[in-house]
C-alpha cells in the first residue's frame, strides 16, 4: 500500500497516502457499509471521486476502522458521532488526514508549482519574509509555498469564518529546510494565539500540520 508517511506526535497522528491506485482499486479497499457510492455519485469530476476514495482509504490505515466523514456548513469534516477531531486534505497525486482525541487540529498539503508567485499579494502580509530581494528564485518559492501551506493549515485549525490570511494570519521568519517548525500567529480572535506549526518540504508537495492545545 502506498502509505508514504506515518508519524505520531503525542496523541495526534498523521498520514500521507500517494495515489498510485485506480479509483476502483481504491474503492475496494472500503468494504463497510457506509454511502461510499451514493457520495460518489454526486461527484461529477473524476479528480474529486479519487480525493474522496483516498482519504477514506487512508483515515481507515491509520485508524484500523471505516468511519462516515460529515462536513459541518463551514466546510469543516469530521466522523459521524464526533469521535475524535479530523483534518484532511489533498493535492495532485496525495491525501492527507490527521487526527486527535480531542484537540483541534489542522493539516494542509500544496502541490508545488510556480503558481504561487502569481497570489502572494493574496497572503503575504508586507512584514513576512523579510530580506526577500536576497533571496534566489527556489528559495523565495519554498517561502511562498510554505507560508501558503502554513496559513491554510492555521485556517482549519482556527475554525472560523472571513479569515483574511494577509491581515488576519501571520508566519513568523524561519529559515527553510526539508523539514522544520515555524510560528504562526492570528489575529482574527480577540486571543490573538500562537501555534507551533510543522512542514515537510516536499519535491512533489508541501506539508504542515499543527494542533491546537488550547488558549
Amino acid at each position: 500500500m502506498p502509505l508514504y508517511r506515518h508519524w505520531k506526535e503525542g496523541d495526534a497522528e498523521w498520514g500521507i497516502w500517494k495515489v498510485s491506485e485506480s479509483a476502483e482499486e481504491l474503492r475496494a479497499m472500503l468494504t463497510g457499509g457506509l454511502p461510499y457510492d451514493a457520495e460518489l455519485d454526486s461527484l461529477k469530476a473524476q479528480g474529486r471521486k479519487m480525493e474522496y476514495l483516498a482519504v477514506r482509504v487512508l483515515l481507515k490505515t491509520l485508524t484500523g476502522k471505516e468511519y462516515h466523514i460529515l462536513h459541518e456548513s463551514s466546510g469543516k469534516p469530521y466522523v459521524e458521532g464526533h469521535l475524535f477531531q479530523l483534518t484532511i486534505s489533498h493535492t495532485k497525486g496525495y491525501a492527507a488526514v490527521g487526527l486527535h482525541p480531542s484537540a483541534e487540529v489542522g493539516m494542509d498539503i500544496e502541490q508545488c508549482t510556480e503558481r504561487v508567485r502569481k497570489v502572494m499579494s493574496r497572503f503575504i502580509h508586507p512584514e513576512e519574509i523579510p530580506h526577500r530581494d536576497s533571496l534566489s528564485p527556489e528559495e523565495m518559492l519554498s517561502q511562498l509555498l510554505i507560508h501558503w501551506s502554513a496559513k491554510e493549515t492555521l485556517y482549519k485549525v482556527l475554525g472560523c469564518q472571513e479569515v483574511d490570511f494577509v491581515e488576519h494570519l501571520r508566519v513568523m521568519p524561519f529559515e527553510v529546510g526539508e523539514t522544520g517548525t515555524l510560528s504562526g500567529a492570528e489575529y482574527r480572535t480577540g486571543h490573538h494565539r500562537l501555534f507551533q506549526i510543522r512542514y515537510l518540504l516536499h519535491p512533489d508537495f508541501v506539508c504542515t500540520w499543527c494542533v491546537c492545545l488550547g488558549l
